[in-house]
């Protein structure tokens, strides 16, 4: 059977000083730094959760905008289109009346023209009247 004598005693009373000194000066430092960098990730993990988030709300907010201006241009063009197409029939409708005076201008200056052709005529029937007798007939009408 082993032994139990002073030296036993002296190494386990060294084995539970070197513990209590790796304890004082690696195990508590490394724990404390573990600990701060844990305490660090977790904040930043928050700090992350909380941009994308906020990230996420400004793009909604955003997309959101975009759409409003889309819808805003469409009825903008649909406004100038429609302000177009009403000058556009606006001008057709200047261009035909002036047109339509400028026709109903011209058929009165065929209508005088007309009228004082037949007047000239009318006074001159009577004379070639007489020549075309003349003419047929082969003698002077008195």
């Amino acid at each position: 059977m082993p032994e139990i004598n002073y030296t036993v005693i002296i190494q386990i009373v060294n084995f539970i000083l070197l513990l209590f000194l790796l304890n004082v000066i690696v195990y508590r430092p490394i724990k404390g730094v573990l600990s701060n960098r844990q305490e660090e990730i977790d904040s930043a993990a928050i700090l992350t959760e909380e941009w994308t988030k906020k990230i996420e709300s400004y793009s909604l907010e955003i997309e959101e905008k975009i759409g409003n201006a889309k819808k805003q241009g469409a009825k903008e063009r649909l406004s100038i289109r429609n302000s177009g197409i009403s000058h556009e029939k606006e001008l057709f409708q200047d261009a035909s009346l002036q047109v339509e005076r400028e026709i109903d201008s011209a058929r009165n200056e065929i209508r005088e023209k007309i009228e004082r052709a037949r007047a000239s005529l009318q006074g001159e029937i009577e004379s070639f009247s007489k020549e075309l007798a003349e003419k047929i007939l082969g003698r002077s009408l008195v």
